[in-house]
């Protein structure tokens, strides 16, 4: 992403840790965060989803570390944490990507399914912030959570996840309001479809992607590069007094999806 929107280096001297960071929607947020002048901890379960990352960062002169951790498992959170502190000196920006996906009939969605997908979005959102905590009040940090529109409404197939995010929503509607006195900034995106993700490619088959762009009043579907410019914002100075906030990116979809267009 090109930050020329936004003053070089607004994010100069944070350290900001992302979970999901390697790929996709987070990946590209990681990136971003790195080119505004963060240096970022790219954290995923598989360390060959965050060692490539990490290492176009590096060659671009950014600072990266990736570290390996289960958000689902509160040891390896606080583990990837205290690495994070020992390499960089601190941690002030929390960045909750980690996420499951994958299209399922209510009436097919087996617990295990439903609960897996709990556990790393919402579970594993909560491990982070939770293990976060004391860091974060040291520095008047903030968190910033990635969820989703898919219970806005209802979305057919989407059960576990819509369940989760709804849960994301809310804990991040209470962290503002508990946290808030510590200095702590606890907002979220929630983005609609993107069109250049892993997710949009595998989940949505073509005739279905037409119709669905169809019915995004701006006429496209979003890109990374959209998450990734309200990241940097939401993260910034510019957002100081901006707490408790589900920003939603999505071209207006989930205004329209009701309606006949």
């Amino acid at each position: 992403m090109s930050n020329q929107i936004f003053a070089e280096e607004i994010l100069k001297g944070r350290v900001a840790f992302v979970t999901g960071g390697g790929t996709g929607i987070t990946g590209g947020v990681a990136r971003a965060l790195a080119e505004a002048g963060a240096a970022v901890t790219l954290v995923s379960r598989k360390m060959e989803h965050l060692e490539p990352t990490a290492q176009r960062l590096r060659d671009a002169g950014l600072r990266a570390l990736p570290v390996a951790a289960d958000v689902r498992n509160p040891e390896d959170v606080e583990r990837a944490l205290a690495a994070t502190v020992q390499h960089f000196g601190k941690v002030d920006i929390v960045v909750n990507g980690a996420a499951g996906n994958f299209l399922c009939a209510a009436e097919e969605l087996s617990p295990n399914g439903f609960g897996t997908v709990v556990d790393i979005d919402l579970k594993g959102t909560f491990n982070v912030c939770r293990a976060a905590f004391a860091e974060l009040k040291k520095n008047r940090g903030q968190i910033l959570n990635i969820s989703a529109t898919l219970h806005y409404l209802g979305t057919p197939m989407q059960l576990h996840v819509s369940a989760a995010k709804a849960g994301v929503d809310a804990l991040t509607r209470n962290l503002a309001v508990e946290w808030g006195r510590h200095g702590i900034r606890v907002n979220a995106i929630a983005p609609g479809p993107i069109g250049d993700t892993e997710g949009m490619k595998r989940l949505v088959p073509e005739p279905i992607k037409e119709k669905l762009r169809q019915r995004i009043p701006l006429g496209r579907f979003g890109e990374i590069a959209d998450i990734e410019k309200a990241a940097v914002f939401l993260c910034s100075e510019a957002a100081s007094y901006i707490n408790g906030t589900v920003l939603v990116v999505d071209g207006g979809h989930w205004l329209a999806a009701n309606k006949l267009l």
